[in-house]
C-alpha cells in the first residue's frame, strides 16, 4: 500500500510540473497575442501552439498510467458559489477569473464539449452516416478532381519557374569577375602595373634633379634683406608704448 501511495505521489508531482509548464506556455502565448498582435507572424504562432500541444500530449500520457486510475473515478465539485468578486480566486488565477458563479462553473468544470457544439457534431455525423454510397463516391471523385487540378497548376508553375531560372543562368554574361578583381588589385595595391621606362635620349635631355637642400647666393648669406629691417623699424615707430 505504501508503495502505491509513493508512486501516486510521484505521478502527482509529474502532473503538477506538466501543468505548470502548460500554464507558462499558455500565459506566454496570451501575452504575445495581447502585446505583439501587430507584429507576430504565423510561424511564431504555430511554434507556440506546438509547444502547448506537446505539453498536453505529455500530460495525457501521464494521466493514462495505471497508477492514476483512482483519480479517474473522482468527481470535482465546487464548494462555494458566489456572484460576488473573490480576491483569493482573482490572485490564484492571475486575474483571469474574478468570480466563481453559477453561470461560469459549467464552463470551468465541464468534461464534455458544449451541449450546442456536441449537438451540432451529432447532426453532422448523422448526416454523413445517412449519405448514400453513390453520392459519397461522387463527392469523393469531385474532391479528387479538384485536388488533381490544383496539383497540376502547382507543377506547371514550378516548371515555368525552373525554366525561367535556367534561361537567366544561361544568358551571356557581360562582366568578368577575374577582370574586376584584377582592376581592384591594380587600383588599391598597384598590382600588375609596370613602371614607365623613358628612352635614353629623353633621360639625357632632362636636367638632373638637385638632391641636397637649396643653396642661397653668397651675397644673401651675409646679411638680412633690407625689407625686413624697414618693416621692423616702422613697427617700432608706431608702437603706442614706445617713448
Amino acid at each position: 500500500m505504501q508503495r502505491e501511495e509513493k508512486q501516486l505521489e510521484v505521478f502527482l508531482d509529474m502532473i503538477l510540473n506538466r501543468l505548470n509548464d502548460l500554464k507558462q506556455s499558455i500565459g506566454s502565448m496570451i501575452q504575445k497575442l495581447e502585446t505583439e498582435h501587430e507584429t507576430i507572424n504565423w510561424p511564431t504562432f504555430l511554434d507556440n501552439f506546438a509547444l502547448i500541444s506537446s505539453h498536453l500530449t505529455g500530460l495525457s500520457k501521464i494521466l493514462s498510467h495505471d497508477v492514476l486510475s483512482p483519480l479517474r473515478s473522482l468527481t470535482v465539485l465546487p464548494l462555494m458559489l458566489s456572484p460576488e468578486r473573490d480576491e483569493a480566486l482573482w490572485q490564484l488565477t492571475e486575474g483571469r477569473i474574478p468570480v466563481f458563479s453559477h453561470d461560469l462553473v459549467p464552463d470551468y468544470l465541464r468534461t464534455k464539449p458544449d451541449p450546442a457544439a456536441e449537438q451540432r457534431m451529432l447532426q453532422y455525423e448523422q448526416k454523413a452516416n445517412n449519405l448514400a454510397a453513390e453520392t459519397a463516391l461522387k463527392n469523393v471523385a469531385q474532391y479528387n478532381k479538384v485536388v488533381t487540378h490544383v496539383f497540376e497548376l502547382i507543377n506547371k508553375a514550378r516548371e515555368e519557374w525552373e525554366s525561367e531560372s535556367q534561361q537567366r543562368s544561361a544568358m551571356q554574361q557581360t562582366s568578368s569577375v577575374a577582370d574586376t578583381n584584377a582592376l581592384v588589385a591594380a587600383i588599391s595595391l598597384g598590382k600588375g602595373i609596370k613602371p614607365v621606362i623613358m628612352p635614353p635620349g629623353m633621360q639625357q635631355m632632362m636636367p638632373p634633379r638637385p638632391t641636397g637642400p637649396p643653396q642661397m647666393p653668397p651675397q644673401a648669406m651675409g646679411r638680412a634683406p633690407s625689407a625686413i629691417k624697414t618693416n621692423i623699424k616702422a613697427a617700432n615707430q608706431i608702437h603706442p608704448y614706445n617713448k
